[in-house]
């Protein structure tokens, strides 16, 4: 009998891997995103302190108002620049791209596009 595979555990392995090379200082914080079957979340990482310095997803009230009547896709590029707002009043203008081990396509790229557009750097 054929077992169907676990792509989420896949995922997690690829995510683990990436981040044994990447982590977000101070100056340069890590733009983690994580994609549920619904919802996009982002989170801007400082990793030597340990905190979130910044979050977004589409589970927030303004952004919820935003994307009543968009796709998926569309809705996740707004959450990018929400993100990109947020980080750019704290200060941060350079972060480093997370992308949690998922494909670079899709919604994860909506969100990179949304938050480079919004004036963050990459």
């Amino acid at each position: 009998m054929i077992s169907k595979k676990d792509k989420n555990a896949d995922r997690v392995i690829r995510h683990a891997r990436v981040r044994e090379k990447i982590a977000g200082t101070a100056e340069m914080p890590r733009f983690s995103v994580y994609r549920s079957l619904n919802h996009i979340y982002v989170q801007v990482i400082d990793d030597v302190k340990g905190v979130t310095l910044v979050s977004a997803s589409t589970m927030e009230k303004a952004v919820k108002d935003q994307i009543k009547d968009l796709t998926k896709t569309e809705a996740a590029k707004v959450v990018g620049a929400e993100a990109a707002k947020k980080a750019l009043a704290a200060g941060i203008e350079t972060v480093v791209f997370d992308r949690g081990g998922y494909i670079y396509t899709g919604r994860v790229k909506s969100v990179a596009d949304g938050a480079r557009e919004a004036g963050l750097k990459f």
